[in-house]
């Protein structure tokens, strides 16, 4: 499985280059176009199957219950795919350990990765506006991941601080807790930065430019009642 990135990064999409027998799986919605030779099979099963369980456990992340393969019955077929928001595309490259993805970012993978579902905390979950359980990627292959906005990557050492809502990623060597901005909760909130997440361990973490929540809270109420 060959995977080629495009425009990125406002309006990023993938192109999936596959040999025969090969299989990409990918959410639902996430196709533009195909070749004649991919086979697509939706079930709730990713590859190390689990069927209805493991997709209750994805909806509790953000993502859908079916998940979509695409199978190749002859060589050279490709699939082009793009995220539902105007956005980029990161492919990373597992090879050990889990990589664990904010919900509605893993776009697709390779058969060589199990998709799951993980749970971030209580704590973490209500300070940080995101869901307190994510996607967990696990096994070797590649992880195509999208965000609003473009993605940059960091490579924590020691420690590494967020604002929430930003995070796309990170590598299960790291860890992340909900402080305050600054030295006082208020300086915080006046600051406009309020709760952030500090990352701590070694490992890599993904990061997205744009707010999703912020953008629809500023785009809100500049929209129009459409007249009946």
């Amino acid at each position: 499985m060959n995977i080629e990135l495009l425009a990125r990064p406002s309006a990023a999409a993938a192109r999936i280059h596959l040999m025969n027998g090969e299989t990409v799986t990918a959410e639902l919605g996430a196709m533009i176009a195909m070749s004649t030779g991919l086979m697509v099979e939706t079930t709730s099963k990713s590859r190390g199957g689990g069927g209805i369980l493991k997709g209750l456990k994805r909806m509790f992340s953000g993502e859908n219950f079916f998940l979509n393969h695409f199978t190749a019955s002859a060589d050279n077929q490709q699939l082009l795919i793009a995220p539902r928001m105007a956005g980029d595309i990161v492919c990373h490259k597992l090879e050990r350990g889990s990589l664990v993805v904010q919900g509605s970012s893993w776009m697709a993978s390779g058969t060589g990765v199990e998709i799951d579902t993980t749970f971030q905390g209580m704590t973490n979950a209500l300070f940080s506006g995101e869901g307190m359980f994510w996607v967990k990627c696990t096994g070797q292959g590649d992880v195509l991941l999208n965000s609003f906005g473009a993605v940059f990557e960091v490579d924590v050492t020691d420690s590494y601080t967020v604002d929430t809502g930003h995070i796309v990623a990170f590598e299960d060597t790291l860890s992340f807790k909900i402080g305050k901005a600054s030295g006082s909760l208020i300086g915080s909130f006046l600051g406009g930065e309020g709760l952030v997440a500090k990352f701590t361990g070694r490992g890599k973490l993904y990061c997205q430019t744009h707010n999703l929540s912020g953008f629809g809270e500023t785009l809100g109420p500049l929209l129009k009642p459409v007249q009946g």
